[in-house]
This record gives C-alpha cells, structure tokens and sequence, in this order.
C-alpha cells in the first residue's frame, strides 16, 4: 500500500508540473505562423487551396505525371524528388509543392503499399509515453507527447472525412487502478489542453458494461470496478495516403507509383547526387530524373537506399513487427474502443471498430524487413488469447477474417554513440551531399516530419520557396466543405444502377450504409462515384455484406492512379484488410473493370488475378490458416 500511495503521490505532482511545462517551448505553431507567405507568397496559397478544394479539378494521367519526371535535366532539375509514396513521402511532396517548389515523387509499388497501410488505424498522443515520461523523469517523452497531440488534432481537421475522434474504454480491475487510470488520463487531456478532442471521465460497472456489452465483469480472477474512457482519433490510413498523393498531385506535383529507382545520379565530380535513375514497373521503361534534392522517404526500406548511396552507410532501422487482425463487428460495440495499457505478459492489447468490422492487436517484436510480411500462427494467437481474458463472449480462431503485419521502421540516429537513441521519433539526416533522408515516427506525426525533411531540402539545395510551410492548415482532396451529414445527399439524390439475372438494367436504393461508405472514402467528391454507379450501370456491391461499389472501382482507375487489382482490393478499398475470403471473391470483377479501364489485354488479367491470390495468401483469415493441432488446415 506505500508503494501504491508513493506512485498516486507521483502522479499527483505530474498532474500540477504539467501545467508549467505546458508554457515551455513546447508549444505547436498556430497555423498564421505557418501560413506566414505574405503579399505575392500569400495569393500563391490562396489559390492553391481553391485548385484542391475544387470539385472539377482532377489529377493529371499517370502518362503525364511520367514525362514531367522524364523532362527534368542537369540545366532544369526539380528542386525536390521524393523516393517513397507512403505518410511521409506523400507529406513531404505536398509540404514542397505547396512551397512553390517543383517536385516529384516515385514509389516502387503502389501509394501506402508498406507500412501506411498497415497501421494501427488511430491517430494518437501517445499515451504510454506520457507514463513513461513522469515515472523516468524523461522529456523527450514529454515532448513527443505534445507535438503528438497538436498533430493528432490538425490530421482530424484536414481530412475530417476520413478521421474522427474514437472513445476508448480502459478497464480497472481494482480501485488502484480506476484512480491510477483516471489520473493519467487527465494528465492527457491537460497536455492537449485547447487541441483536446473530449474529455476522459470514469464509468462504473454498470455504464461500462452498458456502453460495451461484450466486456468481461472478471478478469485474471479479478472482479471489474470500472473503466476510464478518453479520446484519440481513428483513420482510414491507405485512403489518407492516397489522398495526400492525390492533393499534391493537384497542386503540381508529378507523382508515379510503380516506379523504382534503380540508382544515384552524381555530379561530374561525384560527390554531390543530382537525381536518380528510375524503372517503370509497369511498361519497363526506363529514365532519369533531375533533382537538386532527393528526400529519401522509403519507410523501413531506407537503409536499401542508403546503401545504394554509400555502401558503408550504418543502418538507421530496427524493424519491428506489427500483426492485427480483423474480427466480425459483434466483438466491440460501434463508436468504442477496448485498450489495456498492460496485459498479463506487460504487453498492450485492443480492440477497435473500424469500418464495420473490429481491429485487435497489436504485437511488437524483431522481424526482418521484407515486401509483403506475413503474421504467424503464434502471433495471431496470441491476439486472441490476450483478447479473450476481457471478454465475455467466446473468442473463435474461425472469426478472424483477416490478418496482416506491418513493419515499424523504428529509427536509430547513425551518428549516435550508442542504441539508447532508438525512438518513435524521427530522424532527418543528411547521408550524402544533395540525399536528405527522413524515417522513423508515426502516421499520427507525418505532417511534421515533412516540414522538417523540407525544411532540410532547402537548406540542402539552397532552394527558394515562394512561402513557408502551409500544411498545418491545408485539407487534403476530399475535405474541404464536407459535413458529416454529407451522406443524406448521395442517399436523396442518387440510386445504383445495377442489372438483374435476365440482363435488365434496374435501379437499386442508394441505401444509407453506401452513401455513409462513400461520403466517408471520398469527402465531396463521393458525388462523382454516386454518378458513376448510376449512370454507367455499375451500382453492384462488389462483395455481399459490404458497401464497396463496382463504381468506385472505374473511379480509383480514372483519378486516384489504381493501377492493378491489388491497388484497388488494399489500398482505395480496404477489403483485403476487412475480408481476405470476400476480397478474393470480388477480385475477377475488379479485374474485369479495371480491364476495361486500362484496355487490358487477357494476359495481362491473368497476371493480376494470380498476383492478387498471391497477396491475398499474406493475409491469414480462418480460412487458409494453418493451426499448429492438425485439427484444421487451409489451401
């Protein structure tokens, strides 16, 4: 017990510290220090903004995109190439573009093909930094806390279509607890102070159980007192990054997916790199690009690009493994999240609903950096088993739908003395002249990490931006005007043109959960995918029990560069994610749109249906698992 009052007196005085160390420096910019482009810099960023919130713009062709790459030369070079399409790489071509700079931007495989879309879908502070911010008396913690919570707050508001602040119940298995929990809270929502999305508050047994039905009233033999619910944001991490591209794309950047670089361009006397040279993965063409900046934004695939760089380059990733899986919507209620800071083994478990479905997990262990990483059976199991401890309702291995890894690029500063400089945060460094490499951090930061890799780009290049960095205050395609009750319009004004078994083209309600799906994935421009599906008789749901529409499908092709069935299945849809047996169903229509989009001829088809079934084998659902007993084995 005098351990216990010692740690409550702790938290007591972290409570009254935080306060004062809310006056440091720690203080995000307002968005007019931001938006500090005056007179003619000014104008530049108005009429940036009305070029993205515009409902007619559209994205030049992926063609287009391609020879403004290719026209860049020693004499007429971008000022900033980004290698890597995913949070970061995105943020940094829109931070630069929206500079006045003229940038590009490749990826090897698609937007948000890696780790972006393998997050674990919330936009947060960082709670468990903030513990161990106060009981380790560190301030680096503290202030990742801070800048976290400031960005968590601008990602919302800037793309208020796609994120929205999430509840998340914490249970207390003895009172220690509900005043521990309670009070660390509350320490949080100081923190965030005016960027506070609600505030956290205590909930007895009763409105507990109420609030989240499946909740357990015993746990590890211990009777439940309460929970502590507080508030973080929750996103649709692919479509956010394909959104970010797309809003840089509109603001003159020329961004390529499925282009990878090969190697480094040097000046003549090979010391400074001046650009690269780049494959197209989907025609072999082959081209170089003049820079007088790279930004290396490769996620846990940088130290590759390092390397290519200087082959003595000391690596700068500890790649750590992220496996979650998917589970049917009747294990957490809609509009709550399930959190336990600390499990049985000192790990972190949850539960989150999330388009339709509810997301569990996460593990975190060493794992080896790879293109498509797959969860194993133990990993999955022990989701599972850390989940079932919480819940009163029988949690079945044949529930999971799906499951997937993502690989954390946790960040190891090369020049630091030792490997306590390991972090969540981020690292911009300089490896070689005119190459500026940014890695490490996370989604809810991406923002931020790309004002400071531009940041390091002009100093590199000696560049001139037309203004300073408009980002925090810049909604992506999509968000600008749109309201939350968007959705009634597409359900008013529109219906799904489908056809019947006998070949008659009918119309079907543009029923409330389409026109909510599409409202959400798209913002505004969800009308331009409402009238796809009605006038071009593509209104069929791709897969039963899901809102995805054939129509979005010939729209993604058209002006979000989906250029293969695995574009479309993982990342402007998340089906792959939600439903790995639904997605390999709706796969040969995908093609077959997709076909008719990019006048595919039938070999091509082939390729993308095999390519898909082998993705879609990454993701282990119930199905084509492989359980360790014998009792059930999949294809």
């Amino acid at each position: 017990m005098a351990a216990a009052a010692s740690r409550l007196r702790r938290i007591g005085a972290a409570v009254a510290a935080t306060g004062a160390l809310a006056a440091l420096s720690l203080r995000h910019p307002d968005v007019s220090e931001c938006d500090s482009g005056a007179g003619a810099g000014g104008a530049i960023v108005e009429s940036l903004r009305r070029r993205i919130a515009d409902p007619t713009a559209t994205v030049p062709p992926r063609a287009v995109q391609e020879a403004a790459l290719m026209g860049s030369s020693p004499v007429n070079p971008l000022d900033v190439l980004v290698v890597g399409g995913g949070a970061t790489g995105c943020g940094v071509a829109l931070d630069a573009v929206s500079r006045g700079l003229r940038v590009g931007l490749v990826e090897r495989e698609d937007f948000s093909s890696g780790t972006s879309s393998r997050s674990t879908k919330l936009i947060h502070g960082g709670v468990r930094y903030l513990e161990k911010a106060f009981f380790n008396v560190d301030y680096g913690q503290l202030k990742l806390v801070f800048h976290a919570l400031a960005e968590r707050k601008q990602v919302i508001d800037n793309a208020p279509h796609l994120c929205q602040a999430l509840p998340c119940m914490t249970p207390c298995f003895d009172w220690f607890e509900v005043v521990y929990y309670w009070m660390g809270l509350k320490v949080y929502d100081l923190v965030a102070g005016p960027r506070m999305l609600h505030l956290s508050r205590y909930y007895s047994v009763d409105e507990s159980i109420e609030l989240f039905p499946t909740l357990a009233r015993k746990g590890h033999d211990k009777t439940l007192k309460g929970t502590v619910v507080y508030y973080d944001g929750q996103m649709n991490d692919a479509r956010l990054n394909v959104g970010l591209a797309c809003t840089a794309a509109l603001a003159g950047a020329a961004v390529l997916n499925h282009a990878e670089v090969i190697s480094f361009l040097r000046d003549d006397l090979g010391e400074r790199i001046i650009g690269v040279r780049i494959r197209d993965n989907l025609s072999g063409k082959e081209f170089d690009t003049h820079a007088k900046v790279v930004v290396n934004a490769a996620g846990p695939f940088c130290d590759s690009l390092r390397k290519m760089a200087d082959k003595d380059a000391q690596p700068m990733i500890i790649p750590s493994s992220g496996v979650h899986i998917v589970l049917p919507d009747y294990y957490s209620p809609e509009g709550m999240g399930l959190i336990v800071p600390k499990t049985k083994d000192g790990r972190v478990v949850f539960m989150l609903p999330w388009l339709g479905r509810t997301i569990a997990g996460t593990t975190d262990s060493n794992t080896t950096i790879t293109m498509l990483p797959e969860p194993n059976e133990d990993e999955i199991q022990f989701i599972l088993d850390a989940i079932c401890d919480y819940l009163s309702v029988k949690v079945r291995r044949t529930d999971v739908l799906s499951a997937w890894s993502g690989i954390r690029p946790l960040a190891m500063d090369p020049s630091a003395k030792s490997t306590e400089s390991i972090s969540r945060d981020h690292v911009v460094t300089e490896d070689a002249p005119g190459l500026v490499t940014i890695t490490g951090g996370k989604w809810t930061t991406y923002r931020s990490m790309a004002e400071d890799a531009v940041d390091a780009a002009v100093k590199s290049g000696k560049l001139k931006p037309t203004n300073d960095c408009v980002t925090n205050n810049l909604r992506i395609v999509g968000g600008d005007g749109w309201h939350p009750a968007s959705f009634t319009f597409l359900a008013q004004q529109f219906v799904r043109m489908k056809r019947t078994n006998g070949g008659k083209i009918v119309p079907g309600v543009m029923d409330t959960a389409a026109a909510k799906h599409l409202a959400h994935a798209y913002g505004t421009l969800a009308v331009k995918v409402a009238a796809i599906a009605q006038d071009e008789n593509l209104g069929k749901r791709l897969a039963h029990g899901y809102p995805f529409l054939e129509a979005e499908v010939a729209y993604c092709a058209r002006h979000e560069y989906c250029e293969s069935a695995v574009d479309f299945i993982a990342r402007r849809c998340r089906l792959a994610f939600l439903d790995t047996d639904a997605a390999t169903r709706a796969l040969p229509r995908v093609i077959q749109i997709l076909a008719a989009e990019h006048k595919w001829d039938r070999s091509r088809q082939k390729r993308e249906l095999q390519s898909g079934k082998e993705f879609l084998e990454t993701f282990k659902s119930s199905k084509n698992a492989h359980f360790h007993d014998g009792k059930h084995t999949g294809s």
